[in-house]
């Protein structure tokens, strides 16, 4: 794709689906007119994951300047709180910062402003987890407050959990907390703001072969190195295709099911970012990824 025109002294914003390259986007830019790299991406974060998440490898990282990526422990929490913080003194200091990745609740909390809301406790944050694994994520939605419901994404089931469990700790809703929100870090006006969009079966044939090549580039290994450590309440076991991985090495899929499914989770993830990029993104520049 081409390379947009851009401001070299202004921050640049570049979301996008999954595969559909906008890291290699973010690279181009910067080669060419200096920044750095830093990264919007949820999972992207952990250290035990960088071939199933696509992070950025040596070489990528030697060519320009990256942040925040793989810094944190794999059984470490991590929100977009965290984030924003390590993010605001990138956004003070000297570097141009281009900031990429999918992580649309990154962008807007970055452009928008976050709720200073108070940390779930663990112990409830653990029956969230049991009951949205046992009862489904609508059991949760059910018990929401009706402002809250009317506007958290019904289809995502940690969204929904993350709501109910604000909900149950603090006894005000998510959106009472939001309509609270302190300024933003970096508002839309001051950044370059640009997401790519890409047509479904585009898409979905680009995250079939990057899964592929994953595979060749000894994704197992990984996910192996991951195994006796492996516990499905850590965020970071929430990268995509490695719970199927997982189940294929402890002998529950064979590994072409594994495939199968893991590629189909890409591809449910790539349209609930389009979804989350077409209601929250409307005031960013578009750009083919084709």
């Amino acid at each position: 794709m081409p390379l947009p025109k851009t401001d070299p002294a202004r921050p640049v914003l570049i979301a996008g689906p999954t595969a559909s390259g906008k890291s290699a986007l973010a690279l181009s830019l910067a080669e060419a007119e200096g920044g750095v790299i830093v990264n919007a991406d949820a999972l992207q974060v952990f250290e035990n994951w960088r071939i199933l998440t696509a992070r950025p490898g040596p070489e990528e990282e030697a060519r320009a300047p990256h942040a925040l990526y793989g810094h944190v422990p794999y059984d470490a929490d991590y929100s977009v709180g965290h984030w924003l913080r390590e993010v605001a003194p990138i956004l003070a200091g000297a570097a141009r910062p281009i900031v990429v990745g999918g992580t649309g609740l990154y962008f807007t909390a970055l452009t928008e402003g976050l709720a200073e809301i108070p940390e779930t406790p663990a112990d409830l944050r653990a029956l969230a987890d049991r009951r949205r694994l046992a009862e489904g994520h609508q059991a949760l939605l059910a018990e929401l407050d009706a402002e809250t419901r009317a506007r958290v994404d019904p289809l995502n089931p940690m969204r929904v959990q993350r709501a109910w469990e604000v909900l149950q700790a603090t006894g005000k809703g998510l959106a009472a907390w939001q309509a609270q929100t302190p300024p933003a870090l970096l508002p839309l006006a001051r950044a370059q703001a640009f997401v790519l969009q890409a047509d479904r079966d585009w898409l979905a044939a680009r995250i079939d072969r990057r899964f592929d090549a994953m595979l060749r580039h000894g994704v197992l290994d990984e996910v192996r190195a991951n195994l006796a450590r492996w516990n499905p309440a850590h965020l970071s076991s929430r990268a995509i295709g490695a719970p199927e991985l997982i189940a294929h090495l402890q002998g529950k899929l064979s590994l072409e099911e594994a495939t199968a499914r893991a590629k189909t989770a890409s591809r449910q993830y790539a349209k609930r970012q389009r979804t989350w990029f077409r209601a929250r993104m409307r005031e960013w520049q578009q750009i083919s990824a084709q």
